[in-house]
This record gives structure tokens, C-alpha cells and sequence, in this order.
């Protein structure tokens, strides 16, 4: 015999949901290090706050539209890895990054320019050099002046090219004096620097900038010599994100043990349209593969392809990442490899994927943020909905008696499937839990609980019509499946409206909310539905004084013998 709509095989549903739980807590507690608690957010558990001051050509401030930019491109690199509770905030000329847990490296790597250039390795100047060069002279005693050299500096290791003619290291001219304060500005001027921030220049940083072009970015191989042996890759790099593409440059390698020579950029990192990080099929490590735009993939083609057996090097804000050797034309993507780990491979993908910065910053040391507010809240709003849910179990076992005890134990089955995808979110994406967050889990507990509401109120509305227990549950299901499914679409619609336009904490309460109202439905078609048909088949859950099901019978029996005596 068929079975009519709404009837099923109850023990098959909480067979499935009971296989879902135990691959969820399986998960939880035999991966990820095995730590069965979720990732807390930097009200709950702190955090670490770097501060990122912008460094300008000039010494200038920056302009508003500049720092607006930057802050923008920042939070989509927090973004891109998925909710993870960081907030960055624009002070002033400067950027807060606050990251939850104890890592400051990983803020600082937000603030990273991003400026990826493609530079060929010219065969016969190019390098790699050791990084550690002799001095251009040697000095026979402290006292005396060392003899000026005809040849420029020799780098051991690797043969340097000999020029046609000696050439005598020239003396780099002296720069002119850089005023400590901007001259006060010409009424009758043109405002060149609209929305700027107001502020003292840094003329130091102007002047290590320009000295450094005027040094590491000469076309004159002399020059080029000097600038190789006077370079220290352990010191911090002005040119950081600041190198002019046009011209040569002088640098070293992302590890600081080699130096190179390097020549005008003839592809820029704009032009990448996607990257990601992906084993190294080659070996062991991780690898990045870039994609290209049209422009940057035609650009790519024809150099690759005239410039086989020759080095490229990838140099991501002057400093070079790697510089393989160009084994054949490449048209299409390619692979930027230089040893990643995976943690590295991915940071390197999800600053070239989101863009580079306007401006190149200079991070402060980590200092750690204190969760003293946010625990006391969190104490306290736990209180709160601990209270509010404990009324909710007494209205049930009261109103709907052996019904409120299925809806009880829905419950509990809902909130310890919350718990494992949290922890398994934390792992796999960085999500973590907020007090924002924590306030869309109750919230989506009352979305929950108004799904039992309707389910247990058409159920009386069929038993009222004269039905028994059990054979008005396939049909109240039916009738009430509708209902729970146009009202939790729209709760997860709102959700994830609400998710893509809104920014911090907010976004976070709409990924919770948006997530328990899915987890709703799992839960009311596998446990509740399920749990109800088995109550309607036993006699001890199916008695109507247990049920809570027999007033309503005698009601609608009344009501029913009224209607029949009125049209008598």
C-alpha cells in the first residue's frame, strides 16, 4: 500500500541525522590539532592591534582619498579568507589593523604594499650576487684615505661583465636641503593637494627615497656596481613599494641572501586577474598561480616567447620573490615559486588578488588588546538568554505537554550541531565567534522554535477537525512544511542581504543568523518531524491527556455537535 503525503519512515530520518552528528563531532575532535572549542573574536578572547603609519615619496601626508583606498583594499584582504572578526580602522593618516589571537605578524602582513612588477634578469649584469659583497675599497690603515679604484667592485661568486672602457665610480651628487615644514601655500595656486590631511612632513624619509632611486635606479653600470656593493639586504628598504618600473634596480632577494640587478619593469601586477596557492607538483611546498588579464597575458606571450633560456624575476614591492628561467613561451597562466610554505603561499595569493596598496606603511610593534569588556558582556548576555531559554522550555511542557518535551530535545540536537560547525568553520575559513555573533545564535533560536510553533498548531487544528493524533500529523506536516520553509527563506534572504552590504560586527551576526537558519531546517526535517510521527505511533506519548492533544479533541468534538444541532 502507498503511504499518503507527510507519512515516512521515521528511524530512517534520525538515522541520517544521527550519521550527519557523529561525521560533524568526528571532525571536531580528530582534526585540526583536535581542539574541540570554537575560535573566539577579539571582544571574547583579545587580540593583537598593529598600527600602520603611511610612507610617502614626498614626505607628505596623504590625501583622504589615498588612506580611503587603502582601507578599503585592506579589508578585503581580511574578507577574502573568510570571516575572521579582524577590524580595521582609519586613524587619522594612520591604519589600526586589530586581528584576534596573539599573531601581530599576520597584521602586519595585511599592511603589505602588494606591488608585484615583472623585471627581466639581464644574462650578463643580472646576478644572483651573494649577499654579502665586498667593500668597493680597502683601506690600508684608518688614517689613510683609501685610493679611488678604476674597476668597479668585484662580487664574489659571480663574474661581473667587463665594460669597454674603465670606468671611475662617480661621486653621487649631494641632494638639496629638504625644508622641516611645507612653504605656506600660494592663494593664487591652483589646490594641488585637495583632501589631503593636514600634518608635518617627513623630509628624512623624502631624502632616503630619492637618495635610494638616485643609487639603486641609475642606468650607468658603474653606478650600478656601487650600488650593489653598498646594499644591505638585513636593513629595512626605503624603496619599499616606492621603485620607479621605468628604470634598472638595484636589489635583493625576498630571504635577504642574494642581490640583483635588475632591469625596467615590462609587466605590471594590475594587469593579474586571479591568484592562488596550490602544492608544488614539482616538489615539496606550495607554489602561486596567477592568472592574467587579456593585456597582461599578451604582454606575457611575447616576452616569454623572445626571451627563452633568460631570467625573469618577480619582484613584489622591490624585493624579488623569484626569478626562474624562462624555459619556453607561456601564453596564459603562470607560477610564481620561491620555497612557500602554505601559510605563505596564501598570504602571497590574497594580497595579489585583492591589489596592491596606494601606499607603502610602516607597521608598529604588536601590542596586545585586553578582552575584560567583551567576557563581562558575553557573562552577562549568556545569563540573559540562559533565563529567557529556560522560559521557553516551561511555556512548552506546559502548553504543549509531551510536544514540548520533542521540542526541548530538538533543541539541544540543534544547538550541538551549532557548536561543531563553528569549530569546523573556525578551522576552515578563521571564522570566529563574536558577541555579534552570538547574539544572531539567539535570535535564530527563536526562528527555530517558531518552526515548532507552526508545526504543533496545525497539528492541533487537524485533531480539532476530528482527526486522531496519528493520522492528523502526516497531514498537519504537509500544510506546515510550507509555511517553515517560506518563513526561514525569508529569515536567510534577510541574512545574506544583510551579510553583503554590511561591514565588522555586523556582517558577523548575519553569517551566524544566516547559518542557523539553515541548520533549522536540517534540524525540524530530520528530529522534529521525525520525533512527532514516532510520538503519534506510541501509545504512552499518544494518550491525548499526555499529548496535550485531547482538550483540543473535546473542543472540536463539541464544536462539531453544536453545528450539527444548529442545522437540525
Amino acid at each position: 500500500m502507498a503511504r499518503s503525503a507527510g507519512q515516512i519512515r521515521p528511524w530512517r530520518y534520525l538515522a541520517a541525522f544521527a550519521g550527519i552528528v557523529a561525521l560533524l563531532f568526528t571532525l571536531v575532535f580528530f582534526t585540526g590539532g583536535g581542539d574541540p572549542s570554537p575560535k573566539l573574536g577579539i571582544d571574547l578572547k583579545g587580540g593583537t592591534r598593529v598600527t600602520l603609519t603611511a610612507r610617502t615619496e614626498t614626505g607628505q601626508l596623504p590625501n583622504n582619498e589615498q588612506l580611503n583606498q587603502a582601507k578599503q583594499i585592506i579589508e578585503d584582504r581580511v574578507n577574502g579568507t573568510g570571516v575572521s572578526g579582524a577590524e580595521v580602522v582609519l586613524d587619522g593618516s594612520n591604519i589600526t589593523i586589530t586581528i584576534p589571537g596573539d599573531d601581530g605578524q599576520v597584521a602586519k602582513d595585511l599592511g603589505q604594499t602588494a606591488q608585484l612588477r615583472f623585471r627581466p634578469v639581464p644574462p650578463d649584469t643580472g646576478g644572483p650576487y651573494p649577499a654579502q659583497l665586498p667593500a668597493a675599497t680597502n683601506p690600508t690603515s684608518p688614517s689613510e684615505s683609501p685610493a679611488p679604484s678604476s674597476q668597479p667592485p668585484q662580487p664574489q661568486g659571480a663574474p661581473v661583465p667587463a665594460f669597454d672602457q674603465p670606468a671611475q665610480v662617480p661621486t653621487l651628487p649631494t641632494l638639496p636641503s629638504i625644508p622641516s615644514e611645507s612653504p605656506a601655500p600660494d592663494p593664487a595656486a591652483p589646490d594641488a593637494s585637495a583632501g589631503s590631511t593636514p600634518g608635518p612632513a617627513n623630509p628624512e624619509l623624502a631624502r632616503q627615497i630619492a637618495q635610494a632611486k638616485l643609487l639603486r635606479q641609475s642606468s650607468d653600470p658603474a653606478i650600478q656596481q656601487q650600488a650593489l656593493a653598498q646594499l644591505d639586504c638585513a636593513a629595512p628598504d626605503p624603496l619599499r613599494g616606492y621603485d620607479d618600473p621605468g628604470k634598472p634596480l638595484v636589489t635583493c632577494n625576498r630571504d635577504g641572501t642574494e642581490k640583483y640587478i635588475l632591469g625596467p619593469s615590462f609587466l605590471d601586477g594590475t594587469l593579474i586577474s586571479d591568484a592562488n596557492a596550490v602544492p608544488n607538483s614539482q616538489g615539496a611546498g606550495y607554489l602561486v598561480n596567477l592568472s592574467f588579464k587579456p593585456e597582461g597575458a599578451d604582454i606575457w606571450g611575447k616576452y616569454t616567447s623572445a626571451h627563452v633560456r633568460e631570467a625573469a624575476a618577480f619582484v613584489l614591492d622591490s624585493e624579488v620573490v623569484s626569478a626562474p628561467v624562462i624555459q619556453g613561451p607561456i601564453f596564459g597562466d603562470t607560477q610564481i615559486t620561491g620555497q612557500f610554505s602554505q601559510v605563505e603561499a596564501q598570504k602571497l595569493a590574497g594580497v595579489l588578488k585583492y591589489g596592491s596598496l596606494p601606499l607603502s606603511f610602516a607597521p608598529s610593534e604588536a601590542e596586545t588588546v585586553s578582552a575584560t569588556l567583551g567576557l563581562a558582556s558575553l557573562q552577562a548576555g549568556l545569563i540573559a538568554g540562559g533565563i529567557g531559554l529556560l522560559l521557553v522550555f516551561v511555556y512548552c511542557l506546559i502548553y504543549y505537554r509531551a510536544l514540548g518535551v520533542l521540542t526541548i530535545l530538538s533543541l539541544v540536537l540543534s544547538g550541538a550541531v551549532v557548536y561543531a560547525v563553528l569549530v569546523l568553520l573556525g578551522r576552515a575559513i578563521g571564522f570566529t565567534l563574536d558577541l555579534a555573533g552570538v547574539a544572531g545564535f539567539i535570535v535564530a533560536i527563536g526562528i527555530t522554535a517558531d518552526s515548532f510553533v507552526v508545526f504543533f498548531e496545525r497539528l492541533k487544528d487537524e485533531v480539532r477537525e476530528g482527526r486522531s493524533f496519528r493520522s492528523a500529523v502526516p497531514r498537519a506536516w504537509v500544510r506546515a512544511r510550507r509555511t517553515i520553509l517560506s518563513a526561514d527563506a525569508v529569515s536567510f534572504l534577510a541574512s545574506a542581504v544583510l551579510y553583503l552590504l554590511a561591514v565588522g560586527q555586523v556582517k558577523g551576526f548575519a553569517f551566524t543568523l544566516g547559518m542557523a537558519t539553515v541548520l533549522d531546517l536540517l534540524v525540524v526535517f530530520l528530529v522534529t518531524h521525525p520525533l512527532v510521527a514516532l510520538a503519534a505511533n506510541s501509545r504512552i506519548f499518544g494518550s491525548p491527556s499526555l499529548s496535550g492533544l485531547g482538550a483540543v479533541a473535546r473542543l472540536g468534538a463539541e464544536r462539531r455537535q453544536a453545528a450539527v444541532v444548529r442545522r437540525a
